[in-house]
């Protein structure tokens, strides 16, 4: 399975070996892109101090793996590993880990950063932040609903135009 929906922290050197373990032929892999998401310390001018996040069994799930399909359907792809964690996390815990193999650099970081794109604008998740202000939820924001737009307007094998932030 390449998609894993879980409370644990994740170790990246583990999931990296499991990843070019579970292609059907290893010796065909030239590049591994990799996203590490970590919960911050800061957002919004507050210093937070828990992350909590919450999904919806199942629908998650079948989210990330339309996400993964979509992927596999514009590059080349021989794995891809999502794990993304749910519960209360501390500031610089990891979050969320993307990695995708391909037999050639362009097209793993491609799919990995649409990946993620994807992954922060139509998987059900939610964030609620405790801060010394209160418990708040984390709204969407413009520019992940603006990176994904951009992977709907440029056809497969392309990636959108550089970000400015």
């Amino acid at each position: 399975m390449t998609i894993s929906i879980q409370t644990n922290d994740f170790d990246v050197n583990v999931e990296l070996q499991a990843l070019r373990a579970g292609c059907a032929d290893p010796g065909k892999i030239g590049a591994i892109a990799s996203f590490i998401g970590l919960a911050r310390d800061l957002n919004d001018g507050d210093v937070v101090n828990t992350l909590e996040l919450e999904h919806y069994p199942g629908m998650t799930e079948k989210a990330l793996s339309k996400i993964e399909a979509d992927a596999r359907a514009r590059w080349p792809l021989l794995n891809v590993r999502i794990i993304h964690r749910i519960g209360t996390l501390l500031p610089q815990a990891q979050i969320v880990l993307v990695l995708v193999a391909s037999s050639h650099r362009a097209a793993a970081f491609a799919a990995c950063e649409f990946i993620m794109d994807t992954l922060k604008t139509t998987a059900p998740f939610w964030k609620k932040e405790q801060t010394a202000q209160g418990t708040r939820w984390v709204e969407a924001k413009a520019s992940d609903e603006a990176a994904t737009a951009r992977w709907r307007s440029v056809g497969s094998n392309a990636a959108p135009e550089q970000k400015g932030s």
